[in-house]
């Protein structure tokens, strides 16, 4: 399938539905409160993939300055789209954005799709012994109690 068309802008109801397939369909945001996404949302560079008919078919999220880094993050494709070229779609949009040229480093995460960011350029870092995180793996649990 082609005619998939990727946009930064996301209507309310988009935005909505990214945060139903995030909290509820990734492994690495189950839970998450709705107003932290919003939060999420308004402060990185969004882009929506839409089909022919103009349905939300992907969603993801970049964190950057604009100038040297990007996190590349919460990129999902809805499953009934998966394998169809979607994801290229997403990424080739992404990767060709005019606001993420010449950044001299990007970052993700990924469980399982190692292979298919490889062909982006994405590698395993080369000192990986210098790169830190702090992990909260039980923050969206907390969360749902303030919410």
């Amino acid at each position: 399938m082609s005619g998939w068309t990727v946009s930064t802008a996301l209507s309310d109801a988009e935005i909505a539905t990214a945060y139903r397939w995030i909290s509820t369909e990734s492994y690495w945001a189950k839970d998450l409160p709705f107003p932290f996404f919003q939060r999420s949302v308004a402060n990185s560079l969004c882009f929506a993939l839409r089909d022919r008919a103009g349905e939300l078919r992907g969603f993801a999220r970049v964190v950057t300055d604009r100038a040297t880094f990007a996190y590349l993050c919460d990129v999902f494709v809805c499953a009934g789209t998966r394998g169809k070229g979607a994801g290229r779609a997403l990424m080739d949009a992404i990767m060709g954005h005019p606001d993420l040229q010449d950044l001299r480093r990007w970052m993700l995460a990924t469980r399982d799709a190692h292979g298919f960011y490889a062909e982006y350029g994405f590698s395993i870092p080369e000192n990986p012994e210098r790169l830190m995180q702090r992990l909260d793996p039980d923050v969206y649990a907390r969360l749902q109690h303030r919410v």
